[in-house]
């Protein structure tokens, strides 16, 4: 079996693929590739604060800017930095508000948001709820259900607050897409397990929009512009192609602005903001220092897969920590198990592959030894970390024929999804997008397909004799119904004895860091000490305080979800000079 690495050091073949932590991966890719460059045995420690002995690498001091640089000044009441999934919600609220509204990002046109929007108590969700009373949500178990996916390390108001306004926030963007009948919300009215026997509770809480018949042919329409366009008809503003350099304070340590770079000519600007700074600039998921220094386990199960995505490299994160903030103890990840790569590669080490959406059904998986190594029917990431556990961090999804039935039996819930929810709405990907999608990952010699599984295996490259030994076994749980090695739940345990047999090596598919700059209920960063920073807000993946250890998936949309509420709540917020 050849699983031998190539004797590449991460940093060579990241140079040698044009691949850098500032920069794109290959073309298209979500957010940077592989793992960074390795942090010496003596670095500072990675949550360690501005000023401080041993301030880590990846930060490092706040950069200069000569006055004589500057050569634009801007005058706003409220300033938004980055204008995406966070940011737009920002930017209305703060206009609704009767704030002057500049919005800036460093993309050259509006970027959609993330479009499965996690909330409890929608009006479409209680509407829902009216029928199938059996997904109810008890919003104080939701809280501690989360709380426990974190273990801990988190900030339970946090988590409190989403859970009190986050349904008001989904009703809010509702009636904005829905305005001119160009667009439609959706609630995702399924939780795929219940009264089935499932080891991990799932919440029927996402929603997502979707254009309808006035809009559908229109491919320069989307959420995205659905809520530019009306933040626009607020009064708000927005300059493209305008990058963050730090924030500014005055003597009281107040934020009053910002120092910003235009993308194109280089030239400097300043934006002052009477009212307040809201940052909303996403994660570090491209800066390959900061993620090997933060977590390094997450970027050896990655594989850098095309998709569509920002570049985030932790510039939020690092204005609000030169201006005092603190970081979260942990480094943090949403990753799915949905990237594939070739037989002869694994996860890790700039391995670049392609998306595997069908990934995250719980048919079976094994190691690169052929073994069985954990229940698959758990949350996505939860597989992944335990195949960390497993040899070269890598493992192999095998099904056969029957499929598209067992798929169906198996219920999946959220943005994996290929069957529609019991409500009627429309999930992400279909069963029917699924056979093609096959066919091309086929002939680029990522599937393998086989008519035994004895020749599946040699296909993989990994041992046969083990391979059917895992196989027979399982077929044998499921003809009795009962998972003796990992308790797989029985309905979703079906035997696989059709051929032809399908098989890949899986990895993960990365979404976004979710570790970020420690924040109050008002949305402010915090000192040490507890102390909030006046003038500045903090929403989307470069705040902290919400996620730790393992994203909560089968509460669907919650990251986007969260995200938008505090969006929402930092324009209110800055706008009013409530906080």
């Amino acid at each position: 079996m050849s699983n031998e690495r190539s004797g590449l050091s991460r940093r060579s073949f990241l140079k040698g693929a044009g691949i850098t932590a500032l920069g794109a991966a290959a073309a298209g890719a979500l957010a940077g590739c592989g793992n960074g460059y390795a942090v010496e045995a003596d670095a500072a420690p990675a949550n360690a604060r501005v000023g401080e002995t041993g301030t880590p690498s990846w930060l490092g001091a706040p950069p200069e800017v000569a006055e004589s640089d500057i050569v634009e000044t801007l005058d706003v009441d409220v300033l938004v930095v980055g204008c995406r999934t966070g940011g737009l919600p920002a930017v209305i609220s703060a206009a609704e508000n009767g704030a002057r509204v500049l919005g800036i990002d460093r993309v050259s046109k509006v970027a959609n948001p993330r479009e499965d929007i996690g909330a409890i108590d929608s009006a479409l969700q209680k509407a829902s709820f009216a029928e199938y009373p059996q997904f109810e949500i008890d919003k104080m178990e939701a809280v501690e259900d989360i709380v426990r996916y974190a273990n801990g390390f988190i900030n339970y108001d946090l988590v409190k607050l989403w859970a009190d306004e986050s349904g008001a926030m989904l009703d809010w963007i509702t009636g904005i897409v829905e305005r001119d009948g160009r667009m439609v919300m959706n609630f995702e009215g399924s939780i795929g397990t219940t009264g089935q026997g499932a080891r991990d509770k799932a919440w029927a809480t996402g929603h997502s929009p979707a254009k309808t018949d006035l809009s559908k042919d229109d491919k320069n329409f989307s959420f995205g512009v659905s809520l530019m366009e009306y933040a626009q008809e607020k009064g708000a503003e927005f300059r493209w192609d305008t990058e963050l350099v730090k924030c500014e304070q005055d003597a009281s340590g107040r934020v009053t602005g910002v120092i910003a770079r235009d993308v194109k000519d280089r030239h400097y600007l300043r934006i002052n903001a009477g009212k307040g700074v809201i940052l909303s600039t996403g994660g570090y998921g491209n800066n390959l220092e900061m993620m090997e220094a933060r977590q390094p386990w997450n970027q050896a199960l990655r594989i850098a897969a095309p998709g569509k995505g920002g570049n985030p490299t932790g510039d939020g994160i690092k204005a609000a920590l030169w201006a005092g903030g603190q970081m979260d103890p942990l480094g943090a990840a949403c990753t799915f198990n949905r990237a594939c790569c070739k037989p002869d590669q694994t996860a890790g080490d700039g391995t670049v592959g392609e998306w595997f959406w069908f990934g995250e059904q719980p048919f079976m998986k094994v190691n690169l030894n052929g073994n069985r190594f954990c229940n698959e029917s758990g949350p996505y990431d939860y597989m992944l970390h335990s195949a960390y556990m497993q040899p070269h961090h890598t493992y192999c999804d095998i099904w056969d024929a029957n499929y598209a039935e067992q798929v169906r039996q198996m219920n999946e819930v959220g943005c994996c999804r290929l069957y529609p929810f019991d409500n009627g709405a429309p999930s992400n990907r279909t069963i029917e997008s699924m056979a093609p999608e096959f066919e091309k990952l086929i002939e680029a010699g990522y599937i393998q397909q086989a008519d035994t599984i004895e020749e599946l295996a040699q296909k993989l490259n990994i041992p046969a004799d083990n391979l059917v030994k895992s196989w027979e076994r399982y077929n044998q749980f499921a003809e009795q119904g009962k998972d003796e090695d990992y308790n797989k739940e029985a309905y979703r345990l079906m035997k696989l004895d059709t051929p032809p047999f399908y098989g890949v090596r899986t990895g993960a598919w990365f979404l976004a860091t979710l570790d970020g700059v420690m924040i109050d209920t008002d949305l402010h960063p915090v000192r040490e000490d507890g102390s909030a920073i006046e003038g500045l807000y903090l929403t989307g993946d470069c705040s902290g305080g919400f996620f730790s250890v393992s994203y909560p998936n089968l509460f669907t949309g919650l990251a986007c979800g969260r995200t938008m509420t505090f969006g929402r709540r930092a324009g209110m917020l800055a706008a009013t000079g409530q906080a």
